[in-house]
């Protein structure tokens, strides 16, 4: 159900920040707001993902169990 709501938070974010473009006379409250709602979303998202570097480690630590 997390998972869910972080994309839930990027699309409207998004369509908040796009709605808030839109208009000739631009509301900078409602454009930050979306904005903080996508970076919210995908900083939440990121988190969940390993770094490409401790996957690296990982990997060379199973190498070195193997050869011992």
């Amino acid at each position: 159900m997390m998972k869910y709501l972080n994309y839930i938070l990027i699309i409207v974010g998004a369509f908040v920040a796009m709605y808030a473009k839109a208009g000739a006379n631009q509301n900078q409250y409602i454009l930050i707001c979306g904005i903080v709602l996508l970076m919210i979303g995908v900083y939440r998202i990121s988190r969940n993902i390993p770094s490409k570097r401790d996957v690296e480690n990982d990997n060379n630590d199973d190498k070195k169990l193997e050869n011992e």
